[in-house]
């Protein structure tokens, strides 16, 4: 087996025990021809063909499917992922492939940082009532994973032992595939070390007797949760979607009006003071069941339809009397090349009744004009140990917070919150009485 990642946007950088492993197995042959396939495993496009010295090898390939195999001379292998409307490139490289093997070229990330990895498919077959398994984590967004086969009937999990532990981006499980029972299993995927933090629940995954498989997980569109596809060596692919989302509440009502919030029966919020900001739960997406209150009142807002894999955020604001509600959808995906390139990725959420919030980091504007209720698109700027940050209304003259010391380390994502605060008295991140900054570290 050989796992090799390339890129042409963004460089996947792999950890020299990985290196070793994924490239250190599998042996070449005399013959100077070899089979290829694409699996497209973005989302960004909805069909990709695969070229090799300009040769169409699969062409008009879906989400979560692979190509049949076409053969290539090793000699000449200058690969291309390229789009299917338009032929537009997304992906190059010239990769040394070896001769009488099999290959799958595994397509994924999003537009703008498309990577492509080259999955060697020559791994002897296990015994019979025997199945293989690698796990390849291509979701770099989601940082490190835990990975459990279980028999459970859900993913609450109390004793399991993980199947494969601390499965960072750009890498495989430690020691590559794992031999385990053939059977139809339920897969649980959480973050390194939390049990209780479900990345993925795919209830049932067939492992057929004597066969070898992959399961390859990629980032979903809030950049936490985690997708997942399934490769059978040689054979054909099979699609496990994320169906739950993320959501949280953010109090940031005038006055320090208290909100409640239950989101499809889990608790955000039982009693907050704002301003302030809940943790995300997991749950189903799709149609919800939301209740709210706010100063103990019960308060009829429109439940949110919740689309699997994004995280989201209900902005409760303006005045306790008469409260809103603003639904926002939250882009926590890692900054593009954040692994080289010292990126930080911010926005800012208007949570106050004056229109035009605007934010300057190290004297630049990273947003402006930003109205009541609403999120600014998310913005990139470098990285710092210590830099200046204004929140301000620039056409009232008003200051909202303002920070000299703030560091920005590389690949984070932030959030800063306009809201109303209940302070009385001026601070030096506070120079407004009732008017805050809320920065909050979205992640890593």
């Amino acid at each position: 087996m050989r796992f090799t990642p390339w890129a042409t946007r963004l460089v996947l950088t792999l950890s020299v025990t990985a290196t070793a492993f994924l490239t250190g197995c599998g042996s070449g042959s005399g013959s100077n021809s070899t089979q290829v396939r694409l699996l497209n495993a973005t989302r960004s496009y909805p069909a990709l063909d695969l070229t090799v010295n300009d040769k169409t090898i699969n062409s008009k390939v879906a989400y979560a499917a692979v190509g049949d195999y076409g053969g290539v001379d090793t000699s000449s292998t200058a690969s291309k992922v390229l789009t299917s409307d338009v032929g537009t490139s997304v992906s190059a490289t010239t990769p040394t492939l070896n001769g009488g093997s099999n290959y799958t070229y595994i397509t994924y990330g999003f537009a703008g940082a498309i990577r492509t990895t080259l999955l060697q498919e020559n791994q002897a077959a296990p015994d019979a009532n025997k199945a293989s398994l690698l796990v390849l984590n291509l979701a770099p967004d989601a940082g490190a994973l835990d990975i459990y086969v279980t028999t459970a009937a859900d993913c609450s999990l109390t004793t399991e032992t993980a199947l494969t532990t601390n499965v960072t981006g750009g890498t495989g499980s430690l020691g590559g595939y794992q031999l385990i029972n053939s059977g139809t299993f339920r897969v649980c995927v959480t973050g390194y070390g939390k049990r209780s933090d479900l990345r993925l629940n795919i209830p049932a995954m067939t492992l057929a007797s004597a066969s070898v498989n992959t399961l390859i997980l990629t980032s979903s569109e809030g950049g936490v949760l985690v997708n997942g596809i399934g490769l059978v060596q040689k054979g054909a692919a099979t699609n496990f979607p994320n169906t739950q989302s993320r959501v949280r509440t953010v109090a940031a009502l005038s006055g320090g009006g208290v909100v409640a919030s239950t989101i499809n029966g889990q608790t955000m919020f039982s009693g907050a003071t704002s301003p302030l900001i809940s943790d995300y739960v997991t749950t189903s997406s799709g149609m919800s069941t939301l209740n709210v209150s706010v100063n103990g009142l019960g308060i009829s807002f429109t439940p949110p339809t919740l689309t699997a894999g994004r995280d989201t955020t209900l902005l409760v604001w303006g005045d306790p009397s008469a409260p809103r509600m603003a639904v926002l959808d939250d882009d926590n995906r890692l900054p593009t090349g954040a692994a080289g390139s010292g990126d930080v990725k911010i926005r800012v959420v208007n949570a106050l009744q004056t229109s035009g919030v605007g934010l300057n980091v190290a004297f630049g504007s990273i947003a402006s004009n930003v109205a009541s209720g609403t999120a600014s698109t998310p913005n990139t700027t470098s990285s710092t140990t210590s830099t200046q940050v204004d929140l301000t209304v620039p056409n009232q003259a008003l200051s909202i917070y303002t920070n000299s010391t703030l560091s920005f380390p590389t690949g984070s994502v932030w959030t800063f919150f306009a809201v109303p605060n209940t302070a009385t008295t001026a601070s030096t991140n506070l120079p407004v009485p009732g008017l805050a900054g809320l920065p909050k570290r979205e992640r890593p």
